[in-house]
């Protein structure tokens, strides 16, 4: 398993360890410089996001992969985690209905398993 997919994988068990819903892997490598990928997920409550958002920071602490920024983990409506190749964004559900990043971004190719 090469690095970039070690990293999803233990980014989605993380997110299933907590019960985030509604989980997209876009491949976005051929299009932008900005990332590889983009992961997005959902929470039900402000409680759940940041719950999500620790659990893939730990996982990936533990298996040597450090963050590159952490945008919104107050707030917990929006937590953006850059690991560089790859940018999880965690919204709260309603945050994520209004803002529907999925749809800017609807050309990109949906990894799947």
């Amino acid at each position: 398993m090469d690095n970039i997919d070690n990293q999803l994988s233990i980014i989605k068990q993380a997110i299933e360890d907590k019960k985030g819903s509604d989980l997209e892997v876009l491949n976005i490598s051929e299009m932008t410089t900005i990332a590889d990928y983009f992961i997005i997920v959902s929470g039900n409550s402000s409680i759940q996001v940041t719950s999500i958002a620790d659990e893939i920071e730990n996982k990936m602490f533990l298996a040597g992969y450090d963050k590159v920024h952490k945008e919104g983990y107050e707030s917990a409506r929006w937590i953006l985690l850059d690991y560089g190749d790859i940018i999880v964004h965690i919204f709260h559900k309603e945050e994520r209905e209004f803002y529907n990043l999925e749809r800017l971004w609807s050309q990109y190719e949906r990894k799947t398993e």
